[in-house]
């Protein structure tokens, strides 16, 4: 057994015994982007376990992160949700980002559902979107797949061909019609941050083929698929990108849409939860 897969197990172990299943796995993990953690309160008979508590689970820093692990249910369903995420920008190392993933598939989930805050990129984007994640692109200039690979863990190479799961992203765009929300689709551009875009970089990435921009949840996806754990992508888009709206960004800004938008978003991703066909997990 690999370094990799032993740190996944410790951490594990520590996780489930603290799981309020009853000795059941974990059928879905959720994580939790910025000022998106009020989802964590709609998690019934929960457990919190603070991320110090975990075995090589990092201090998550940014503004909107509480930094827990919330284990309930929800919609029905057995959970385990990272009320905050880190973030390559804090300075963690992408193993470190990459461990919970791996925690989640060790568990017994069978779905990661990732959610973040971005920025539009696509001129048909409005503030207060959310848009379903169909692909992503790799700017972060790192890899969570870099250096000495667990074979315990995962291929040393990966196919990237299908990170978000079609069937999944199905189940959203039903979900999404059935509550009368309009559902975005596109490309997620992870960028290393944690300042934000410039105008050329911007125009650059559009012309590349993003669709909304962000600062995390690439690391995450690449993680699961080297795992082999299915991945949902949603983004809330809670601001233009540079040069788009013609004034400066701000990070309270985009905390303060989120947590506007919340409601909304967490209704959603609470459906969708509901929905998937988790009857054989």
């Amino acid at each position: 057994m690999g370094k990799a897969m032993q740190a996944v197990q410790t951490a594990a172990a520590c996780i489930a015994a603290r799981l309020p299943f009853g000795g059941k796995a974990p059928q879905l993990a959720l994580v939790l982007g910025s000022g998106l953690g009020g989802l964590a309160g709609r998690i019934e008979g929960a457990a919190v376990i603070p991320y110090a508590e975990i075995p090589g689970f990092p201090a998550s820093t940014a503004p909107g992160h509480a930094g827990r692990l919330v284990a309930g249910m929800l919609g029905g369903r057995r959970v385990v949700c990272m009320q905050g995420r880190f973030h390559y920008y804090e300075g963690h190392p992408m193993a470190d980002i990459a461990l919970p993933v791996r925690v989640f598939k060790a568990l017994g989930c069978h779905a990661l559902l990732l959610t973040n805050a971005a920025g539009g990129v696509n001129w048909a984007f409005n503030v207060g979107d959310i848009m379903l994640i169909t692909d992503h692109i790799n700017f972060m200039g790192s890899n969570p797949l870099r250096g000495e690979n667990d074979d315990a863990v995962g291929p040393r190479f990966c196919d990237m061909s299908r990170v978000y799961d079609p069937a999944l992203q199905a189940v959203a765009a039903q979900v999404a019609a059935g509550q009368g929300i309009p559902l975005q689709k596109g490309v997620y551009l992870g960028y290393m941050g944690p300042s934000f875009e410039t105008p050329a970089e911007i125009r650059a990435f559009r012309t590349l083929g993003a669709d909304a921009v962000g600062m995390s949840t690439v690391p995450e996806a690449i993680a699961a698929a080297h795992c082999g754990l299915p991945v949902l992508g949603l983004s809330l888009i809670t601001n233009m990108a540079a040069g788009m709206a013609g004034k400066r960004l701000d990070g309270q800004e985009v905390l303060d849409i989120a947590n506007a938008r919340g409601p909304v978003f967490q209704a959603l991703v609470a459906g969708i939860v509901e929905a998937l066909p988790c009857t054989s997990w």
